[in-house]
């Protein structure tokens, strides 16, 4: 038998885990966006930048055959330092699970954040596959390799204990993040990450993120396929890079803190990023613009 990781203890707190019914009821109006494939990660359950409110109402409007879990779902670095887990946090993994009970194939994939989890490659769990790495053929013929990413990131692979201030540091910025977000819904604003913005304005960032994304796809052309996908650092990309002559596509589809991120395959094999507070800033836009009734007195 498996034996159990010393970190997951940090779950024996979820209580009712899962829920048999979602506190939030799921959407049953309505037509889904229905894709192929769907990819996401970094959702950081168990933590206050979590964006639930939004990924539920993106999980209620979209469906595919297949969806893969890119790491970082939930949040074990944080969860063993304070425990934190609303209802809506339930109600994200009572979403997943009954996509699987529906027939989508879920492929759990584990990041640094829930690395506890990764012993138990190769097992199923309410119907989630959860593996190490993964390869996926798309429509129009495509091979793709999938993981989370942090084995590129030189600060995890050389200096463990500097990735966990960062992470200190992060959360930080996301509680400021919290408050921001807050104050502009408050006004009626739509959602802005200053955690993103300002990450794009430094000058650093820019240049860790840059050389990351080239590290990722030449490891995806060392290994013969045609582009990999992974998540990890919060910035969703879709870049092709030359690697010995041949076209390698890198894929990163972004987050559920920051920048609220999916990537999707079409039926025909297209990708495409979807930006999910631009998504639903154009659905209220529609729905404004609807004509109304006229009911007689």
């Amino acid at each position: 038998m498996t034996e159990l990781p010393r970190d997951f203890s940090a779950f024996a707190n979820v209580a009712g885990f899962p829920p048999v019914e979602a506190a939030v009821p799921e959407r049953t109006t309505g037509e889904r966006r229905r894709f192929r494939t769907i990819w996401i990660s970094d959702i950081h359950l168990g933590t206050k930048g979590c964006n639930a409110e939004l990924l539920i109402d993106f999980l209620d409007h979209t469906d595919s055959e297949t969806m893969y879990l890119v790491g970082d779902i939930i949040d074990g670095w944080r969860l063993k330092k304070k425990f934190y887990w609303p209802a809506a946090h339930n109600d994200i993994v009572w979403r997943i699970l009954k996509r699987a009970k529906r027939g989508t194939r879920i492929v759990y994939i584990p990041g640094n954040h829930d690395e506890m989890m990764r012993p138990f490659s190769g097992m199923h769990f309410g119907g989630v596959e959860i593996a190490r790495a993964a390869f996926h053929d798309t429509a129009d013929g495509r091979r793709l390799m999938v993981l989370h990413g942090d084995e590129f990131d030189t600060i995890m692979l050389a200096h463990r204990w500097l990735a966990f201030v960062g992470d200190a540091l992060y959360h930080v910025m996301m509680q400021l993040n919290g408050w921001v977000a807050a104050v502009r819904r408050a006004l009626g604003l739509p959602y802005w990450s200053i955690s993103k913005a300002a990450k794009h304005k430094v000058k650093n960032a820019v240049e860790f993120i840059s050389k990351y994304e080239e590290v990722v796809a030449r490891a995806a052309g060392e290994r013969g396929v045609d582009g990999v996908v992974c998540g990890h650092i919060h910035t969703a990309e879709i870049r092709s890079f030359d690697h010995e002559g041949r076209a390698i596509e890198y894929f990163n589809d972004g987050d559920w803190v920051e920048g609220c991120n999916a990537l999707v395959e079409h039926f025909d094999g297209r990708m495409e990023l979807l930006h999910w507070t631009e998504e639903m800033a154009r659905r209220a836009a529609e729905h404004a613009g609807e004509p109304r009734i006229a009911v007689a007195a």
